[in-house]
This record gives structure tokens, C-alpha cells and sequence, in this order.
């Protein structure tokens, strides 16, 4: 069986099969949520790594290098924040092909501490090789209180909602990928939305310190994590898609494809979390960007969402999300 046969979700399971579960039990989580989380005397450790590779993740046809520092490093606190915890250090491994400008690997790093800045993270090292085509892959530590988000704690009952809006980076990447242009004011947010991300770190502080449980960042697309979340917790979803917060500019520049975005566009680096009705509304009036409830979590076959219109009909939806060896590129 090759890989594009299995995919990447199942050759997670499998690869998490074989190396078992963690023998210190100092280990919180292991593989299979966001991050990783481990306890020390100190305090709880929080851990992630991401890699983005040239033609497979991005193309230098539609993003700076400068872009590419910003996005790379966005990515790994998102996860970060999907834990509820607060990045710290970070650590830049590079993959290079021999003909690469000097003057781009230098916009990546001021892209990367663009970012870092802002998120207070420190660099503090990494790797570097000769490479067919770039590859930047990053690894994050981070620390966390000791209630941790997880994936695995959503209840029959629970009201699933989502912080900002959905399918602004997919119509972005839309718009680029098919040389679009719209007004100045769209265009850029669309760009801004697609090639930086600004990952919820103080939201999933608030979530974590509000009782909410169950959480994760929005990265494949709405229905595929939600099924992620789903499964960790042998529960099913139902969602209304009428609910789900779609920003006007995208309304405006995909009025026939936004609600595919919002669904299966992925990378949208929002939070995505469930809790009961009373913590919802709690949370709503502590986080920093809005909060919208989309569904609710049911007793099920693990990992199902159901999609519903404003009617209350199922509706069909045959998208689910990206999945690495099987999603085109």
C-alpha cells in the first residue's frame, strides 16, 4: 500500500500504533492533538513542529519571503494557542537549494521575527541543508496552565462555536493562485488573510482559564477538524452552515464559493472549541475577536458532522478538507 492509498490521517494512527504510549508519566499528551505537553517541576511544556515545503505548501510565484517567514512561524503558535498555552522559544531548521538568493533567506528571518516580536518568541537556533526545493520546518515550545485544551474532551451537549470568521485565507489563496484582482481594501485583506495569519493566542488563554475543555486551531478546513475533534472524542457534530461567520468581503468577491470556503478552505488559524451553553456565553464577553456559535456536539458515530440549512434539512457536502497525500496539489 503507498501512502496516497492510506493518507495522512490514517498514517498518523498507524505511526502512533507503533511508537505507543509515552513511558515517563510526565508526559500530558502525546501524539495525535495540536501539541505536545509534558510536566515539569516548574510548570506544564508545551511542544509543536510544522514544515512547510516549496510547490507542496506554498509557491514563490505567490508569496514574499518575507511572507513565508511570517507564515511559517504563525502556523507552529497557532498550535501553541489551541492548547491554551503561551509560545516561548523557537527553533528554524532551513532546507535550501544552492541557487537561493542571500537577500531572501534574509527577508525570511525578518519575517520570522517580525512575528516573533510581536508574539514576545524568542529564536534561539536551528539547522540548515542543501535541499531540492525550500523546506522550512519549525518546532515551538511553549508553557501552559494546567488546564490544557485538548481535542478529546468535547460532551454530548456541548455547543461548538468558532472565534473570528471563516474561509478568508482559502478565498485568498483563491484570488492568488487565479491572479483575481478586486478593489485595493478586499484585495489586501484577502492577501493579509491567506499569507498572515494572526494565531489566537490571548483567545485560547481565555478559553483555557474559562472552562472550556475542548479545543483546536482551524487548519484543514471546518468539517475535517471538526472531525478530528469528533473522533479524539467519540462524538458527532451538527452544524448550521447559515450560522457559520463569514466575512462580507468574501461574501463580495465569492458570492457562489464562500460558504465552501468557510467549510473546507482550511488555514484559517482560528479556534475552534466546544463547551456548555453557560461557558460559551461566559467566554463571548472575554475574548479579544467575536465568537459564534455554530453547532453542537452529539452522542454519534465518532468524528460524523452533519451539515444543516436554515430549514433544519441535512445538506449534502461531499468536501471535507485538506489531507496531505490525498488532497491535489
Amino acid at each position: 500500500m503507498k501512502v496516497w492509498e492510506l493518507g495522512e490521517f490514517a498514517l498518523i494512527e498507524l505511526i502512533a500504533g507503533i511508537v505507543g504510549k509515552p513511558s515517563s508519566n510526565d508526559i500530558i499528551l502525546g501524539m495525535g492533538d495540536d501539541a505536545s505537553a509534558w510536566r515539569t517541576e516548574a510548570s506544564i511544556q508545551i511542544g509543536t513542529t510544522d514544515i512547510l515545503i516549496q510547490d507542496v505548501h506554498f509557491t514563490l510565484k505567490t508569496v514574499t519571503w518575507r511572507d513565508l517567514g511570517w507564515k511559517a512561524l504563525a502556523i507552529n503558535i497557532s498550535d501553541i494557542a489551541a492548547m491554551g498555552g503561551k509560545p516561548s522559544y523557537a527553533l528554524v531548521s532551513l532546507g535550501l537549494p544552492p541557487e537561493t538568493e542571500v537577500d531572501s533567506v534574509a527577508e525570511l528571518y525578518r519575517g520570522l521575527m517580525e512575528i516573533a516580536t510581536k508574539y514576545d518568541v524568542d529564536i534561539c537556533g536551528g539547522n540548515m541543508s542543501s535541499a531540492p526545493v525550500a523546506i522550512i520546518n519549525l518546532s515551538v515550545l511553549g508553557k501552559a496552565s494546567e488546564n490544557i485544551l485538548t481535542r478529546s474532551a468535547a460532551l454530548p451537549g456541548d455547543q461548538i462555536a468558532v472565534s473570528g470568521y471563516l474561509g478568508q485565507a482559502a478565498a485568498g489563496l483563491k484570488m492568488l493562485k487565479s491572479g483575481l484582482e478586486f478593489d485595493p481594501e478586499t484585495s489586501a485583506f484577502l492577501r493579509e488573510a491567506h499569507l498572515r495569519p494572526c494565531p489566537r493566542v490571548a483567545e485560547g488563554q481565555v478559553l483555557a482559564q474559562n472552562g472550556v475543555k475542548a479545543a483546536m486551531d482551524l487548519s484543514d478546513g471546518l468539517v475535517s477538524d471538526l472531525a478530528h475533534i469528533g473522533k479524539a472524542s467519540h462524538v458527532a457534530a451538527r452544524v448550521w452552515v447559515h450560522r457559520l461567520p463569514i466575512h462580507p468581503l468574501v461574501n463580495a468577491a465569492f458570492p457562489e464559493e464562500s460558504l465552501g470556503l468557510a467549510l473546507s478552505g482550511g488555514e484559517d488559524y482560528e479556534l475552534l472549541f466546544t463547551a456548555r451553553s453557560d461557558v460559551v456565553e461566559r467566554v463571548k464577553g472575554l475574548m479579544p475577536s467575536p465568537v459564534t456559535v455554530i453547532g453542537e456536539i452529539l452522542s454519534g458515530e465518532p468524528g460524523q458532522v452533519t451539515l444543516y440549512d436554515e430549514r433544519g434539512e441535512a445538506i449534502e457536502w461531499s468536501e471535507s478538507g485538506w489531507e496531505h497525500f490525498r488532497s491535489p496539489g
